[in-house]
Formats: structure tokens, sequence, C-alpha cells
């Protein structure tokens, strides 16, 4: 066993036993959506570090992240395992919910259908690329992206007006959950898509004419993703619930890292199903396309920046505040017990 390994053995160790008489059968109903962003949670949960902590957790998978903020808002889940800016904007609208953790950055990519990516094959300019598409075939190209406020419509957005320029009369977008997207893109019935692993390894591997246009940097610099936010009553009532949360969450991002090998299997109990296999999953695991990181501080800054765009597009009068947003003191003391041993 590492060294590293031995301090985080030893700092779940502490942190169990201080908070195992509070934490101690706490049931957590976790909402979370299907992607490889969230799959922190998912090898926290098989390698039994959730129920070291006295955490009786259950798991129910959602197809877009603002759909887990209306579950949230309904207190139908505790924490939620999702992008970001939902809960920014959930939380405008009274819903509490507070990150304690990140998980992954960088996730959303854009991948272009056959025709598409043709025009785009030699270099030419996105937005030139669009318009040619249009004078082609009489209509705009199709682009699948999740809902409106979702992290890959803001990111889709902001690629297509502010970095690309591209004309809106060149481009439509349609919005579908993320298994729904996927799909489309492979069905023909879009011409582009947002996606994120394992969907992505999952299009190539089956059609390798559909190609990737934007990586997450380009789409939105800095992309913040997935992460862990509770809800205040819930954190309220369950601080050392909610550490033990934290610290296998962040001991999950690290065996990541380190083991992907031994993550494999609960990345393949939670997104294969029996369909997408071992092989696949492990190409995915090892794609840019999904960098994990705890650290919650990690995304503040272009937290900020996306939610200030989103203003733009009209989802609320002004860039919702970040202030209470962020609660990074489980993440604080975890690292620093860690660093500590």
């Amino acid at each position: 066993m590492s060294s590293r390994s031995i301090r985080w053995a030893i700092l779940l160790l502490a942190v169990f036993g201080a908070s195992a008489a509070q934490a101690d059968g706490v049931r957590v109903r976790i909402g979370a959506i299907p992607i490889l962003g969230a799959a922190p949670l998912f090898v926290a949960e098989r390698e039994g570090w959730l129920g070291a902590g006295g955490l009786q957790p259950s798991i129910a998978l959602f197809d877009s992240g603002p759909n887990a903020v209306q579950a949230a808002a309904s207190g139908t889940v505790d924490v939620y395992v999702a992008g970001i800016t939902p809960v920014a904007i959930g939380r405008g609208r009274g819903v509490d919910l507070r990150v304690v953790a990140a998980t992954a950055i960088g996730e959303n990519v854009l991948v272009a259908g056959p025709a598409l990516a043709k025009l785009l094959a030699d270099g030419t300019a996105p937005a030139a690329a669009f318009r040619r598409f249009r004078e082609a075939t009489g209509r705009p190209a199709k682009i699948a992206t999740q809902p409106l406020g979702s992290i890959p419509h803001t990111n889709l957005s902001y690629w297509l007006r502010e970095v690309q320029k591209v004309d809106p009369a060149d481009v439509h977008i349609v919005t579908l959950g993320i298994e729904a997207a996927q799909q489309a893109i492979l069905a023909g019935g879009v011409d582009a898509a947002t996606v994120r692993e394992p969907g992505l390894t999952i299009i190539r591997e089956r059609n390798p004419e559909i190609r990737l246009i934007a990586s997450g940097n380009d789409l939105f610099p800095g992309q913040p993703g997935t992460v862990v936010a509770v809800r205040g009553a819930f954190l309220d009532q369950n601080p050392a619930a909610v550490r033990s949360l934290v610290a296998a969450i962040a001991r999950a991002v690290d065996l990541i890292a380190r083991e992907p090998e031994r993550a494999l299997p609960a990345v393949e109990g939670a997104l294969g199903k029996g369909i997408v296999s071992a092989t696949t999953l492990r190409t995915a695991l090892a794609s840019p396309a999904t960098r994990y990181v705890a650290d919650p501080r990690a995304i503040a800054e272009a937290t900020r920046a996306m939610l200030a765009f989103q203003a733009t597009l009209g989802l609320t009068e002004t860039a919702p505040s970040t202030e209470g947003l962020f609660d990074t003191r489980f993440f604080e003391a975890a690292q620093a017990e860690a660093s500590a041993r």
C-alpha cells in the first residue's frame, strides 16, 4: 500500500471513528446523473467507504442536472451529484443546496456527425462550416444538448456565440436527456451533440465517422463540471455524515487517478449495466475528456464566469451569487488531516 493510501486510510478511520455515533444509520438519498464524472460516488459506494462512515445510501439516476435539482427542491433527494450551474440557479430560486466537493471538470465535449464533420475536416472555421451545412441542406444543423440551465447547454451556447461567432440561423439546438442525445447522434437524428464520458467513447467506437470537434476547455475555459451538493437541512442536521461523505469522495478521486483498474468494477456496475463493455469503460476512464478533482475551490472562479454568461442567456436577470454556494470546510478538514499524517 502506498504512503498516500495509508494516509487516506488513517484519515477515514479518524473521521469515521469520531463521527460514527452521529453518522451511524444515517440514510442519505443521492440523486446523480449517469456520467463518468460521477464515478467517485459509485467508487466510494462499491468500496464500502460510504457505509464505513455510517451512511446508508440509496442512489437514483436522473437524465439532467436541472431535473436532479427539482428532486432536491421537492425533498426527495438529500445529495446531488451533477453539474454545478443548476445548483447555483436553484439557489437563486430558493433551493438550499451547498457544494461540498467537486468530482470532475472539463467533461462536456462536442461531436459532429459525418456530414458536418466533413465540412470541418479541412480546417474550415465552425461558423463557415455551419453556414455551408445550411446552404447545402436547406436547414440549420441540429445540435443535441441538455436542457436550458444545464452545463452542457451553457457550454454549447458559449462556444457558438462567444468563441466561434456562429450565426444563430445556422443552428437549431435540440434539448434532450443525456442518453437520448447520445442515441440521437448515433441514429443520425441530429448533426452534432454535446456528450460526456462514457458517451464519447461509446459513440466513437460505434461510428468512427462521428468526430470530436471541441474539447471541454474549447467549449468553456476551465469548464466546471460535476459536484457533490447537499441540501442545507440535511447538512445542518448531519454534519458528521457530510464529513464522512466528502472524505469518501476525496478518497475515491484519489483511487481513480492511481488505480483505475480497481475503480473499473464500480463504474461498470453503475454505468455499464451489462450493455457497455469493461473495455469501453476502461478507455473512457483514461479519456482526457474527464479530469477528476475533489477540491471545490478549484472550480470557484470558472463557476462565477459561467454563471455570468448564463445571465446573458436570460436564465436570470443577474448572475446568481456564489455567496454560500460553496461550503469548503468539509474538504479542507479532510485535506488538512490527510496532509498531517
